[in-house]
C-alpha cells in the first residue's frame, strides 16, 4: 500500500512547531505586554490568542506527544525535531521574562524528547536581546537538557542578526556544536500588509532573505566556519534573487562590500535551507545551486502552510535519484544535526540499513 511505501524511506523533518499544552497565564506574571496564551475551549484543540487577539486554533499534535506520533506513524516519518512556535520567542519583552519563557518551553521540549528519544530532536530558543542570558540558555541547552541546537527569529527587535552583540552568542553556538536553525518572525512591513495573509505570503520569504544576506554581507559565514546554520521555508526569497544580490555586490561594492569582500554567490552550499517549496521547479532549481546535500525535509508541521503530508514533494521529483531523495530526507539533517543515525535505528530498522541500532547515543554528538 501507499503508506507502506511511504515508510519504507527513513525522514527526519528538522521544521515542526510545538507548544506546551498549559502555559501558565504570562500577562498575569509579568504584568505587561501581549503574550501567548491558550483556551482550552474544546477536546483536542486549544485557541491561541496574542494577548486578547485570536492568532489561530490548534489541534493537540500542536502539544501533545502521542498525537504527533500517531501522525508520524501515518505520514511515514521516522524523526521530528521540535522547535517552539515563533511567536513564542518574545524578543519583545524584558530579558529575564524573556529567558524565564525560554526555560519553560525548552524544559517542555526536552521532556518529551527524553521520553521519546528515538522520534524527536529538541532545539532550544534563547532570549536574543540579551546577549549574556541568551549565551546562559543555549549552554544550559547544550549541557543538560540534551538539544541539538536553537531556533532563532530572523532578526532580534531593532537589530539584523549581523549586529555586533550577537556574534558572542554564535562563536558560543559554534564552540558548543551548536546548530541554528533561522526561521522568519515580526515580518516586516506588516502594517502594509493587513489582508490576504501577507504577512506570511510574502513577508516570511523577505525576512528569511534578509536574514541570509545580513550573515553574508557581516562575514558572519567567514568569522564562523564550523557553525551549522539551516534557513526555513527553502530559504525564503533568498535562492531567486542571488543573481540581483550579487549583481549589486559587484555594482555597487561601496555599498555592499563594506564588512565582506567575498561575492555572496560563493556562500551557496555554505549552509543548509529545508525543502518547503510547495513547487517541483523551486526544487530543483535550489538543488541546481546548492547541491543536494544542502536540502533537508522541513515540513512546517502541523501548520497549513506545511507539507502534508512531509516529504512529498522530494518523493515525487522525478529529477532526483533514489539516493539524493535519501539524503534529502534522512542524511542530510543528520548532518545538519551534528548525530549518528545509530541513535534512531533501534526502533526503526528498515531492510537496507547498515548499522544496528543504539538507544545510549548521546543528545549532543
Amino acid at each position: 500500500s501507499t503508506s507502506i511505501a511511504k515508510k519504507q524511506r527513513r525522514k527526519i523533518d528538522i521544521h515542526t512547531h510545538i507548544i506546551p499544552e498549559f502555559l501558565p497565564d504570562l500577562f498575569q506574571r509579568f504584568g505587561y505586554g501581549k503574550w501567548i496564551r491558550l483556551e482550552h475551549h474544546c477536546p483536542c484543540k486549544a485557541k491561541m490568542y496574542k494577548g486578547d487577539e485570536f492568532f489561530r486554533e490548534i489541534e493537540d499534535n500542536c502539544y501533545r506527544a502521542e498525537p504527533r506520533i500517531r501522525d508520524l506513524d501515518e505520514k511515514g516519518v521516522t524523526v521530528q525535531v521540535l522547535s517552539t512556535i515563533p511567536v513564542m520567542f518574545s524578543y519583545w519583552a524584558k530579558p529575564e521574562d524573556a529567558l524565564e519563557v525560554s526555560v519553560l518551553l525548552n524544559d517542555h521540549i526536552a521532556d518529551i524528547c527524553k521520553k521519546h528519544p528515538d522520534r524527536f530532536v529538541g532545539l532550544g530558543t534563547i532570549p536574543l536581546q540579551s546577549p549574556e542570558l541568551a549565551i546562559k540558555e543555549l549552554r544550559r541547552c547544550m549541557k543538560e537538557l540534551g538539544l541539538a541546537g536553537v531556533q532563532i527569529g530572523s532578526h532580534v527587535n531593532d537589530m539584523p542578526l549581523s549586529d555586533p552583540s550577537l556574534l558572542p552568542i554564535f562563536e558560543e553556538a559554534e564552540r558548543l556544536g551548536a546548530c541554528i536553525f533561522v526561521h522568519p518572525w515580526d515580518m516586516a512591513g506588516q502594517d502594509l500588509m493587513k489582508k490576504y495573509w501577507l504577512p506570511w505570503l510574502v513577508g516570511m520569504p523577505a525576512e528569511t532573505c534578509f536574514a541570509i544576506c545580513s550573515l553574508i554581507f557581516s562575514g558572519i559565514f567567514e568569522k564562523l566556519p564550523k557553525l551549522r546554520w539551516c534557513f526555513a521555508h527553502g530559504g525564503g526569497s533568498f535562492l531567486s534573487t542571488i543573481g540581483r544580490i550579487e549583481h549589486g555586490f559587484n555594482v555597487r561594492p561601496d555599498l555592499v562590500a563594506i564588512d565582506n569582500k567575498r561575492n555572496p554567490r560563493e556562500y551557496l552550499g555554505r549552509f543548509w535551507i529545508d525543502s518547503l517549496f510547495h513547487d517541483p521547479a523551486a526544487l530543483k532549481y535550489a538543488i541546481d545551486l546548492i547541491g543536494k546535500n544542502r536540502v533537508v525535509l522541513g515540513s512546517d508541521f502541523p501548520f497549513p502552510l506545511g507539507e502534508d503530508p512531509p516529504g512529498e514533494l522530494v518523493e515525487g521529483a522525478d529529477f532526483l535519484s533514489e539516493e539524493a531523495k535519501d539524503d534529502i530526507l534522512w542524511k542530510n539533517a543528520l548532518e545538519f544535526l551534528g548525530m549518528s543515525e545509530a541513535r534512531f535505528l533501534k526502533s526503526h530498522n528498515q531492510p537496507n540499513e547498515k548499522e544496528n541500532g543504539s538507544s545510549n547515543h548521546n543528545y549532543n554528538v
